[in-house]
C-alpha cells in the first residue's frame, strides 16, 4: 500500500462515480415522480453503448466520433418516451409490483432484442476522439478519457440542477417529486410531465452507456449488472434528489476503490480480503443508510398517498366445491407416475418435480406481500440459505436426507429472524430496498466463501439416498413435502396470526390500537415465510444434486415475484397457478428458441395489460361473470 496508490484508486472511483452518476439520475426523476420502480433503467444503459457502438462505426467517418456517440443518448430518450406512453401510462394506477413485473418483462425483452440485433460477442469500440492516451500524476499514469468522465459528472450535476430551480419544468419536476397527486390537483397534465421525465432519464442513462464504450465493452450483461448499484444510488441518496444522487455515487464509488487499495490485510491474526468486498459494499451502505435514514441522505419523507387504491380483498375459506377440486389434483398428482410409468429422470416427473418447489418457494413470498402487505425483492435470500443449509448439512456432517430437510429450513429461519428484525421497521419501497440490500450481502457471502460454501462453483454431489431415487419415490416426497407446506401456510393464515398479519397490512395504527403488536406479527410472518423458503430451497438442492449462489441471486427473488403476480396476489390459489405457469413456460419456451426471454416478457407485458388480477384473480371473475345470481366472493 503506498499513497500513489491510493490516489491512483481514489482517481479510478472519480471516473467510476461519475459513470454511476450518469445512470442514477435518471434512475432517481423517474423514481422520485412517478414512484415506478423502474428495472429496465439498465437496459437502456445497455442499449446506449450498443447504439453507440453501430453509430460510432457507421457515422464517425462522416460526422465524427463525438457527434456519433451522442447520437445514442438522444435514441434512448426517445425510446424511452415510446415505452412511457404506450405501457407505463396504462400502469400507472396499479399496485407498485405489476409496474416491476411490466418493467422487469421490458428487461427480458430489450436483452433479446440487443442479442437479435448485435449478437452475444462483446463488442468492443474505438478509442475516444482526442483522449486516446495518459497523463502523468505523480509517478502513475492516468487514462484522459477517465479524467473527461470525471468532468462530465459535475458538468451534468451542474445542468440538471439548473433545469430543475431556474425552469417552469424543473418546478413540477420538484414539486411532483414532494407530492404528485397535489401537482395533478393543480391541473398540471401530469401524463406529459411524466413522459418528458421518463425521456430525460432514459436519455441520461443512454449517455452513460454510450461514453462507457471507450472504457468497456458493450455486453448483454450491463443491464442486470448496473441497475443494482443504480437502485442503491438512488436510496441512499434520496429518492429524487439529484445531488443525493452525486453524492451517493460517489460515496459508492470511492469505497469500491479504498477496498481495492486495501487489498489483503491481517487484523487481529485474521486475514480479510477487503477486494472481495466490492461485490457487496454498495449494499452494505444502502441497508445502513435505510436503517439509519429511510429516505436517504439528502431525501424527504414521502408524501402520504390520498387515494387508497384498490382495497384488498378478503380471504374466505374455500368452498366444498375448491375443496374437492383441490383433493382431486392432489389424488392425480399422486397417482400419475403409476399411470404414465414416468420414473426417475423423466421429463414429466422432473418437471413436475420443479413446479412443486416453485409452488412452495412462491407460496412462502406471497404469505408477507399478499396478506401481511411487506414487498420483498430478496426472498431468494431464504431459498438459498435452506438449500446451503441441506446441502452442506449433508456434505460436511454426512446427515442424511431427512434431517437436512427438518433442519434445512431452519437456516433459512434464523437468517429471516436476523434480517426481519431490521426489515419490520420499514415499510413500502424503503423495506423493498432494504430486502434486496440483505439479500445480496447474504448472495456475496456464499459466492466468496470458497472454503465453506464452495465459491462460484457451489456444492455438489448432493443426492437423495438410494431409497428414494428408484422410481417416482422422490417425486412423491418432494409432492408430500410442498402439500404439507401449502396447506399449512394456508392454515396459519386463518389462524390468529394471520388475521393478525392482515390487519397489520390494512391499518398498522388501527392495529396498534386494539392490542395487536404490529411489529412482533410482522417479524413472526417474516420469519414463517423464510422458513417455508428454505424449506422449498433443501428440497431443490437435493432435485438438482447441489446448490450454487445463483439460487440466492436477484433474478431467483424477481422469479418468485412473477410467480405471484402471474398467478394473483389476492388468491392463495395464486402462487400455485403462477408457479405452475411460469415453471413450464420458461421450460417449453427455453427449449424451443434462442429468444425465449423476449416471448416471456411478451406474455408478462400481455398479463398485466389485459389480466391485472392474475391468472386465478382472472378465473374467479369469470366465474362470477357466468353465475351473476352468486355473491362475488373470492375464493382461495
Amino acid at each position: 500500500m503506498s499513497a500513489t496508490g491510493l490516489l491512483a484508486q481514489l482517481l479510478n472511483g472519480l471516473a467510476s462515480a461519475s459513470s454511476l452518476f450518469l445512470v442514477s439520475v435518471g434512475l432517481s426523476l423517474i423514481f422520485g415522480v412517478t414512484r415506478t420502480i423502474n428495472f429496465a433503467h439498465g437496459s437502456f444503459y445497455m442499449l446506449g453503448a450498443f447504439i453507440a457502438y453501430s453509430s460510432v462505426e457507421a457515422l464517425s467517418p462522416h460526422i465524427g466520433f463525438w457527434p456519433a456517440l451522442l447520437l445514442a443518448p438522444l435514441a434512448c430518450g426517445l425510446l424511452g418516451a415510446a415505452v412511457e406512453m404506450l405501457l407505463l401510462r396504462r400502469i400507472y394506477q396499479a399496485p407498485e409490483l405489476f409496474q416491476l413485473l411490466a418493467t422487469f418483462a421490458l428487461v427480458l425483452v430489450i436483452k433479446d432484442a440487443a442479442l437479435w440485433l448485435w449478437g452475444p460477442e462483446e463488442l468492443f469500440g474505438p478509442r475516444a476522439a482526442g483522449f486516446e492516451g495518459s497523463v502523468q500524476i505523480l509517478d502513475r499514469r492516468f487514462p484522459a478519457y477517465d479524467l473527461l468522465l470525471m468532468a462530465i459528472g459535475p458538468l451534468v450535476l451542474l445542468g440538471l440542477t439548473l433545469l430543475l430551480t431556474k425552469t417552469r419544468f424543473g418546478t413540477l419536476v420538484r414539486a411532483a417529486t414532494q407530492d404528485r397527486e397535489m401537482v395533478g390537483a393543480l391541473g398540471v397534465n401530469q401524463a406529459w410531465l411524466f413522459t418528458a421525465v421518463f425521456a430525460l432519464g432514459t436519455l441520461l442513462a443512454g449517455l452513460g452507456g454510450a461514453l462507457q464504450l471507450p472504457r468497456e465493452p458493450a455486453s448483454l450483461e450491463m443491464d442486470m449488472l448496473t441497475i443494482g448499484a443504480a437502485f442503491v444510488v438512488v436510496v441512499v441518496g434520496g429518492m429524487g434528489s439529484i445531488a443525493g444522487a452525486f453524492i451517493a455515487a460517489l460515496l459508492v464509488a470511492e469505497l469500491k476503490a479504498v477496498c481495492i487499495w486495501l487489498g489483503v490485510q491481517q487484523i487481529a491474526g485474521v486475514e480479510i480480503s477487503f477486494s472481495k468486498l466490492t461485490l457487496v459494499v454498495e449494499f452494505l451502505v444502502m441497508a445502513v443508510v435505510l436503517v439509519w435514514r429511510p429516505w436517504g441522505l439528502l431525501g424527504k419523507p414521502q408524501a402520504l398517498a390520498r387515494s387508497g387504491g384498490e382495497p384488498e380483498q378478503p380471504l374466505r375459506p374455500a368452498g366444498r366445491g375448491a375443496s374437492a377440486a383441490w383433493i382431486a389434483l392432489l389424488a392425480a398428482l399422486v397417482l400419475l407416475p403409476l399411470v404414465t410409468g414416468a420414473g426417475v429422470g423423466s421429463y414429466a416427473a422432473v418437471l413436475l418435480t420443479d413446479i412443486f418447489i416453485a409452488a412452495l418457494f412462491a407460496a412462502s413470498l406471497h404469505f408477507i406481500l399478499g396478506p401481511g402487505g411487506m414487498h420483498s425483492f430478496g426472498h431468494a435470500a431464504y431459498f438459498g440459505l435452506g438449500a446451503y443449509g441441506a446441502a452442506l448439512l449433508v456434505h460436511l456432517l454426512a446427515l442424511p436426507m431427512e434431517a437436512a430437510l427438518l433442519l434445512g429450513p431452519l437456516v433459512a429461519a434464523a437468517g429471516a429472524l436476523l434480517y426481519g428484525w431490521f426489515c419490520v421497521r420499514l415499510s413500502g419501497v424503503y423495506l423493498t430496498m432494504l430486502t434486496l440490500a440483505l439479500a445480496q450481502i447474504s448472495w456475496a457471502i456464499v459466492f466468496q466463501w470458497d472454503d465453506f460454501t464452495g465459491g462460484s462453483n457451489g456444492v455438489t454431489g448432493v443426492w437423495p439416498p438410494e431409497w428414494a431415487s428408484s422410481g417416482a419415490v422422490f417425486y412423491w416426497v418432494a409432492l408430500a413435502v410442498c402439500a404439507a407446506g401449502l396447506w399449512l401456510l394456508r392454515r396459519l393464515l386463518f389462524s390468529p396470526l394471520g388475521y393478525a398479519l392482515r390487519a397489520t397490512r390494512d391499518s398498522a395504527l388501527r392495529a396498534d390500537a386494539i392490542g395487536v403488536d404490529v411489529r412482533r406479527v410482522q417479524w413472526t410472518a417474516f420469519v414463517i415465510a423464510g422458513l417455508f423458503g428454505g424449506l422449498a430451497g433443501a428440497l431443490f438442492a437435493f432435485s438438482k444434486g447441489g446448490v450454487a449462489p445463483d439460487a440466492m441471486s436477484v433474478a431467483k427473488s424477481v422469479d418468485a415475484l412473477v410467480m405471484v403476480l402471474l398467478g394473483g396476489v389476492q388468491t392463495l390459489a395464486g402462487p400455485v397457478a403462477g408457479a405452475a405457469v411460469f415453471t413450464w413456460l420458461h421450460d417449453t419456451v427455453a427449449r424451443n428458441t434462442e429468444y425465449w426471454r423476449a416471448l416471456m416478457g411478451a406474455v408478462m407485458l400481455v398479463l398485466v395489460l389485459v389480466f391485472p388480477q392474475g391468472i386465478s384473480g382472472f378465473a374467479q371473475a369469470l366465474q362470477a361473470r357466468l353465475a351473476p345470481g352468486k355473491r362475488e366472493e373470492p375464493q382461495p
